[in-house]
């Protein structure tokens, strides 16, 4: 049926309260955070909310002189806002698959591009992918979170999840990589037989080598980030 009357459309994609807690999907492709004080969200996430809520991005200094220079080379891609108050926020980004995470005392990098939420209890740092500036035209950055409490991220579709084992290193896209666990340090590879086969140039000859015991989170869809191209 794609014919509504105006009180059935209602019925039909009414807010519903699931008793989940803090962290809610309210659908496959929209967070909703049930705000009781503070919590940290992507800059521009915000699509609606009812209750006393406060937004404020977050200073250029918050993560002190480091920080400063990570934004500087960062640009927007990793900014993140602070919402503070009472009330219903709904979150969504792009339309993505939105997948809650609970860590426990873990720690999980994800691609700055595709963390949507965290509770406080979360801490973050802006991590740098400094051996790949200028090999690639985006995607530098990811943001590593660690401790209790809960991580939402966003996917284009479905994602897969690839094992890391001793014996068994996983090879992926940049574009195409969500996250992995926090104890894998990626090195970057370029394959040159592919890069002489699709064209220079082309972003897929650079590729994340993934070595140790963890996972890798990917997703069905490269993402291409925008870089600022004024000199």
């Amino acid at each position: 049926m794609n014919k509504y009357s105006i009180s059935e459309f209602i019925k039909n994609t009414a807010q519903e309260d699931k008793g989940e807690g803090y962290f809610e999907l309210e659908t496959p492709r929209m967070l909703e955070v049930n705000l009781n004080g503070q919590v940290w969200a992507k800059a521009g996430s915000m699509i609606a909310y009812n209750g006393r809520i406060k937004f404020e991005r977050e200073g250029i200094l918050d993560q002190g002189l480091g920080g400063l220079f990570k934004k500087a080379l960062t640009g927007e891609g990793a900014s993140l806002m602070r919402a503070n108050g009472n009330g219903k926020l709904y979150l969504a980004d792009s339309g993505k698959k939105v997948i809650i995470l609970h860590l426990q005392n873990e720690s999980i990098y994800v691609n700055g591009n595709d963390l949507l939420a965290f509770e406080p209890s979360i801490k973050h740092d802006i991590k740098l992918m400094k051996r790949v500036a200028g090999m690639m035209a985006g995607g530098l950055f990811n943001v590593r979170c660690e401790g209790t409490g809960l991580v939402a991220i966003t996917t284009h579709y479905e994602p897969l999840t690839l094992r890391v084992t001793p014996s068994q290193p996983v090879i992926t896209d940049p574009n195409a990589t969500v996250a992995w666990s926090g104890n894998l340090q990626p090195e970057f590879q370029t394959d040159i037989s592919l890069k002489t086969f699709i064209g220079r140039g082309s972003g897929e000859s650079i590729q994340m080598r993934f070595e140790g015991e963890g996972f890798v989170i990917v997703q069905p869809f490269e993402e291409v980030y925008m870089q600022n191209t004024s000199s």
